[in-house]
């Protein structure tokens, strides 16, 4: 019979904190729920450039060459329809064991955030800081603060062990 990925809950994520496999820096207890940890947004931003032209969805498009980073030393305002990047301020590592789901906080999707609109999987075996595409969905502007717990990472165990090598496996920056 087969083991099934489970989510875990606070006593399995302890665990795996106190074991050292999973690692996640800065930590502080009270980021802790009863099946994830709140993740805050870093101290900058990745804003895609207004220009005129298309962007070309081919292979080999680079989100950077259609976009620039911003430090977040001010609130942004994120216009209804914009989509930005932000980064965690945690690096996360996980063990071969463990992947895991970005999840934006309901609190903040309620007001119309919406932190990730494809890409929530985190590998199992990353050691990094995780990207988030943000998006405003109200009709309203919403003004975006660095050091704000806006999203939560969801841990799942996996069946076998992997680990994720590709180009954002150590990502430090956006």
């Amino acid at each position: 019979m087969r083991a099934a990925m489970a989510v875990l809950t606070r006593d399995a994520i302890l665990a795996e904190l106190e074991s050292g496999r999973l690692r996640i820096e800065p930590w502080s207890p009270d980021q802790l729920g009863v099946a994830s940890i709140d993740l805050t947004l870093g101290d900058e931003i990745r804003v895609i450039d207004a220009g005129p032209a298309p962007i070309e969805l081919v292979e080999d498009a680079d989100y950077r060459d259609h976009t620039f980073v911003q430090p977040l030393d001010e609130p942004f305002v994120l216009y209804p329809g914009v989509t930005i990047h932000g980064i965690t301020r945690e690096r996360i590592t996980l063990p071969p064991t463990l992947c895991g789901f970005l999840e934006g906080r309901s609190r903040f999707a309620r007001l119309g955030l919406m932190i990730h609109v494809t890409s929530a999987f985190v590998q199992p075996g990353v050691s990094n800081r995780q990207v988030l595409e943000m998006s405003n969905v109200s009709n309203h502007p919403l003004r975006i603060h660095a050091g704000v717990r806006l999203c939560q990472i969801v841990l799942l165990r996996t069946e076998g062990e992997a680990a994720y090598a590709g180009r954002f496996a150590e990502q430090e920056r956006l």
